[in-house]
């Protein structure tokens, strides 16, 4: 395959992709808005009262979100929704850093690989602390 060939579906794809990630970021947020307001209304009030009162919640591991959201949890829901959303950014720059390597525009490739580190290690520490 030409390198044209292989940029042009790389460049009309990020888009698409990155519209796709989006989209169903956005869907699965909408969706746990209203299941939050049909099914727990008083979930986010209740949860700072606890708060309050000092009962704090510990980590939740992913094999359980996933099976919250099984459930149909909208807490659940909710938080799958905003870790979806993250893939956004991440792939965006993962795509540039692709982008410039099939250039060998090796500044744009060492900037772009910065970043890239900086948003993998910032989910990672997210997700730890």
């Amino acid at each position: 395959m030409p390198k044209q060939e292989e940029d042009r579906i790389l460049r009309e794809w990020t888009p698409i992709l990155l519209r796709s990630i989006l989209i169903a970021a956005m869907i699965l947020l909408v969706a746990g808005l209203v299941m939050t307001y049909t099914f727990a209304p008083d979930y986010y009030v209740d949860r700072y009262h606890e708060v309050q009162q000092g009962h704090l919640m510990g980590r939740e591991k992913f094999a359980l979100l996933y099976d919250r959201v099984r459930e149909g949890n909208p807490h659940a829901v909710l938080t799958i929704g905003l870790f979806v959303l993250t893939l956004v950014p991440l792939a965006r720059v993962a795509f540039c850093f692709i982008l410039f390597i099939r250039e060998r525009d090796y500044t744009y490739v060492a900037l772009t690989a910065y970043v890239l580190a900086g948003l993998i290690v910032g989910v990672l520490v997210g997700s730890v602390g």
